[in-house]
């Protein structure tokens, strides 16, 4: 998810402040308020994660919101095991789903980068994790919400150099905000991350 637009102070019909891109629809509103930003871990939840924000690139976060039950279906899970088994049939499957994005690249790229996340030798999440920046405080608007960051240009080179595909440092920073590695909630939104 790409970096909000900022909050216009006003609660909502129930009551709280939330950071303005929000409130387009209930999708977006369910997803803000129980799991953007809250800190996530376990290896199999952040490479779905990384998988999605990689599919999201150049679309909108909303149509991968929408596709996410069929992209969980489509990657068996996002079990990172099961995703590195997928073989070249697999592909062709994937790409004729109407559920999910059929873009070849992205596809390959996730089946590549399960395999690359098997490989790790470590556990993905203690790599990513490994990136999060100390703590600083909330932005107060959207302007003050960055693209990018010296943690997520690091994050996207270390991903690189290790194999791993479509993580550049704006998908890398997009990753830390969704998974609450970094906490770009603005300051009056009434989410706090549950530690």
């Amino acid at each position: 998810m790409s970096a909000p637009v900022a909050a216009d102070g006003k609660p909502d019909a129930d009551g709280r402040i939330r950071c303005g891109w929000a409130e387009s629809s209930r999708l977006y509103r369910d997803y803000h308020d129980t799991e953007w930003g809250q800190p996530l871990h376990g290896d199999d939840a952040l490479f779905e994660r990384m998988c999605l924000e990689a599919f999201q690139s150049g679309l909108s976060w909303i149509t991968i919101l929408r596709k996410r039950p069929a992209f969980r279906a489509a990657f068996d899970g996002f079990v990172i095991d099961r995703v590195a088994a997928f073989t070249d049939a697999d592909v062709e499957r994937l790409l004729t789903d109407p559920g999910i994005v059929r873009n070849r690249a992205k596809i390959e790229s996730c089946i590549g980068n399960a395999r690359v996340a098997a490989d790790l030798g470590r556990s993905l999440d203690e790599l990513l994790w490994s990136f999060a920046p100390p703590t600083r405080p909330r932005p107060r608007t959207l302007g003050d919400v960055p693209a990018v960051t010296p943690e997520s240009v690091a994050l996207a080179k270390e991903l690189k150099r290790r194999g791993f595909r479509f993580v550049g440092p704006t998908t890398a920073y997009a990753l830390m905000q969704a998974t609450g590695m970094v906490d770009d909630h603005l300051a009056d939104c009434w989410v706090h991350p549950r530690g």
